[in-house]
């Protein structure tokens, strides 16, 4: 099997995966990413902390900071809210796919902690260079969840007939 086919083969592994999550959640349209975090945190049993944060331009635009108890998305507050919402999956797709913390942003660790070495911080937090794939995979999560919350937009039904096919199908929201 050639590597572009076991991509495709891990790409269509992995959007099964979200949306399967997705549908354990039980989340409606239209998306809601504070309640996504919510109800990951409770599934996880481990807070997630969003974070505004004038993050230096140009620079990264979100940064995942996993603590021993709590994971922080911080997400660029200059932006539009379109774009807070994408870059807050993205983080999402990097704690979902365990990749740990990105390395490329010393210089937003100085402009947020200038009186700790870079050194310090790297180490405490164990941080790890994610690479190509892993960006992709984390980018892929992100499109998914955008995907799926755009089909339930488009599927949505009046009041009457909602209840009904709830009831019909309970447990099968989401559909995708």
């Amino acid at each position: 099997m050639t590597d572009e086919a076991r991509g495709w083969r891990n790409d269509l592994h992995l959007r099964r995966g979200v949306r399967r999550l997705l549908r354990e959640l039980r989340l409606d349209a239209p998306l809601d990413v504070p309640l996504l975090c919510d109800r990951l945190a409770q599934r996880r049993h481990r807070p997630i902390r969003l974070v505004p944060y004038p993050l230096p331009v140009p620079g990264v635009f979100g940064l995942w900071i996993g603590t021993a108890d709590t994971d922080y998305i911080l997400y660029q507050r200059d932006t539009t809210p379109a774009h807070q919402e994408h870059i807050i999956l993205h983080e999402i797709g990097h704690i979902l796919s365990e990749h740990g913390s990105d390395n490329s942003d010393a210089d937003v660790w100085n402009h947020l902690f200038p009186d700790i070495p870079p050194e310090m911080i790297r180490r405490a937090l164990r941080r790890d260079d994610y690479g190509p794939a892993a960006e992709r995979e984390a980018e892929m999560v992100a499109t998914v969840i955008k995907e799926w919350a755009s089909l339930l937009d488009h599927l949505q039904f009046p009041q009457g007939r909602r209840d009904r096919l709830s009831n019909a199908f309970d447990d099968h929201q989401g559909w995708l």
